[in-house]
């Protein structure tokens, strides 16, 4: 069996390696010329390594991220919502990473390399959209020489992200991704660690939030550590169209962001404005997703990550999510005597459910949707907590928000 991988991201290359893993062939083709490490900080969640893990990476990972210890919710006066332990520090058989994108992405494309040889990842190859077939599916390309090439394969995999080309082929009408009124600013600058050095807090709301965690330590004699952080802010309601295309690679412009920082937090972690004036250039991105769909497998062609189920980076949820689609799909793949077509049905039946639940958690804050509660009822803060929101009214939001998503005890531990 053959395997086409449209998109050398993360959830891409992760496919790659399970089915590789499952002794299936598969060919990875990227548009950009080179698979760089872009980006800034990005939490995988501990059903994600679990599956990394599986695979032999947890020793590659653990030499380019932190294993985060604990998160911390917070509002804006920067009072304790809910705080709890993560991943092996939380019991857990597995841990969640607090890593550069990029730096994953590099452990990917890494792995894929060694494992699966020099010509597994073919870049400056554009998908100008697939053929499905009887029993196979080609995947058009566009080189950059401007010359188009078909390939074959038994299957045709789309993980070319929220503006996927293979997914407007079955959804011509689609329209633009929808935005939400928030944009998202983003950057990651060294700074002296705070806590226990890994630690994640989340402060603020959906109006304005701020998030912070190292994403790197890298024993630099002066202690500091590569600091991520992002801050969310409200621009509109949602109901005019997104003020910019929604770019990871996009520059912020500082003059906008300052505006939802100054006089926004009082954190005792250390000072947001003073983080973000020292940080170099930063990304900006309006929160956007898609509706979900009803069916991702059309013959031999599917679709998996962000292709399939672009979500609000709530929860940190986007980049896991792609990784268990590629451990469903090469499972699905590993089993189907020969059968692909029924295989991507089987692997659309179990994931298409599950992520379109998380899509719609997302949009109403997941996880984080305690700030927002505590926030309602204490604008101002508060004395005691527990005459705001009671600590089974602030659990059922958090751990139902892991049930589903995954990554709850019981699901990890299993």
């Amino acid at each position: 069996m053959k395997v086409v991988i449209v998109g050398g991201g993360i959830g891409g290359l992760a496919a790659a390696l399970m089915l590789h893993d499952h002794g299936i062939k598969a060919e990875v083709y990227e548009r950009s010329e080179e698979i760089r490490e872009l980006g800034v900080g990005i939490n995988t969640l501990p059903h994600a390594i679990r599956e990394l893990a599986n695979i032999g990476l947890l020793d590659a990972l653990d030499t380019v991220a932190i294993r985060t210890h604990e998160l911390i919710y917070q509002n804006r006066q920067g009072q304790t919502i809910w705080r709890e332990l993560r991943g092996t520090d939380a019991g857990l058989d597995v841990p969640q990473f607090s890593i550069h994108r990029g730096r994953l992405q590099g452990v990917l494309r890494d792995a894929v390399i060694e494992r699966l040889g020099t010509g597994a990842i073919r870049t400056g190859h554009a998908c100008t959209g697939v053929r499905p077939g009887d029993g196979s599916a080609t995947a058009v390309f566009q080189t950059t020489d401007k010359k188009e090439l078909l390939v074959d394969g038994d299957a045709v995999i789309a993980c070319d992200g929220i503006h996927s080309v293979v997914r407007k082929q079955f959804y011509p009408d689609q329209g633009d991704p929808k935005w939400n009124g928030i944009m998202l600013w983003r950057g990651a600058c060294l700074w002296d660690p705070f806590l226990t050095g890994r630690s994640m807090v989340i402060a603020g709301g959906m109006d304005a939030k701020l998030v912070l965690y190292p994403i790197a330590n890298d024993d630099r004699p002066d202690g500091k550590v590569l600091m991520n952080w992002a801050v969310a802010a409200k621009m509109g309601d949602g109901s005019t169209p997104m003020p910019r295309r929604e770019d990871w690679n996009r520059e912020g412009v500082m003059s906008e962001l300052l505006p939802f920082v100054e006089n926004t937090f009082s954190l005792n972690v250390l000072d947001p404005l003073a983080l973000i004036r020292e940080t170099g250039t930063f990304y900006e991105y309006p929160m956007c997703d898609r509706d979900p769909v009803g069916q991702w497998t059309f013959g031999n062609v599917t679709l998996l990550g962000d292709a399939a189920h672009p979500m609000y980076p709530v929860g940190s949820n986007g980049a896991s999510q792609a990784i268990l689609d590629a451990r469903c799909l090469a499972d699905r793949l590993g089993e189907c005597d020969n059968d692909a077509g029924a295989a991507l049905l089987a692997y659309e039946a179990e994931r298409l459910p599950a992520t379109s639940e998380i899509v719609r958690q997302n949009r109403g804050g997941g996880p984080e949707r305690v700030i927002d509660l505590v926030n309602q009822r204490a604008p101002d803060g508060f004395d005691r907590l527990e005459d705001v929101a009671g600590p089974d009214e602030l659990e059922a939001v958090v751990r139902g928000y892991q049930k589903t998503a995954g990554f709850d005890r019981a699901s990890v531990n299993r």
